[in-house]
């Protein structure tokens, strides 16, 4: 299974991005908005330049409470995690457990085509899951 494949599944292909100089309560309503746990920070949309989630503001918040104050820029990931299309699902589930990471960017050509979930992941594989499991029942009763 790839990564494309689990973005085809996305009821939404739309990326939610932000600019790295908009303000966390800006950052706050437009989570809340797509209902996501993490945005893309880009300048221009495309680009990658961070990635900014719900914990990224929690764990500021903990250590400075005018984090609101602030901008994106001041608490996002720099160093992000990224995945082509066509890389292996079960690679990527590897990644996403070993750095405890929720998001990951799909980048293809240098431009953001997608964020696959932790949530994606779990959906596209319980799926894939029942597929092979009335497959099998299927085969069994055929005989």
């Amino acid at each position: 299974m790839r990564i494309a494949d689990v973005l085809q599944a996305k009821s939404s292909h739309d990326v939610v991005s932000i600019a790295p100089d908009a303000g966390v309560r800006e950052l706050v309503a437009r989570l809340a908005e797509h209902n996501v746990g993490a945005l893309v920070v880009s300048s221009d949309g495309v680009t990658l330049e961070g990635i900014v989630s719900e914990r990224d503001v929690v764990r500021h918040l903990h250590s400075d409470g005018t984090v609101v104050h602030n901008t994106v820029r001041a608490i996002m990931t720099e160093t992000v995690e990224t995945c082509s299309p066509d890389a292996g699902l079960d690679e990527l589930m590897e990644t996403m457990t070993r750095r405890r990471i929720r998001h990951v960017p799909v980048v293809e050509d240098g431009r953001v085509v997608g964020v696959v979930s932790i949530g994606d992941v779990v959906k596209h594989r319980i799926s894939h899951l029942e597929y092979e499991r009335e497959q099998l029942e299927s085969y069994v009763h055929s005989t």
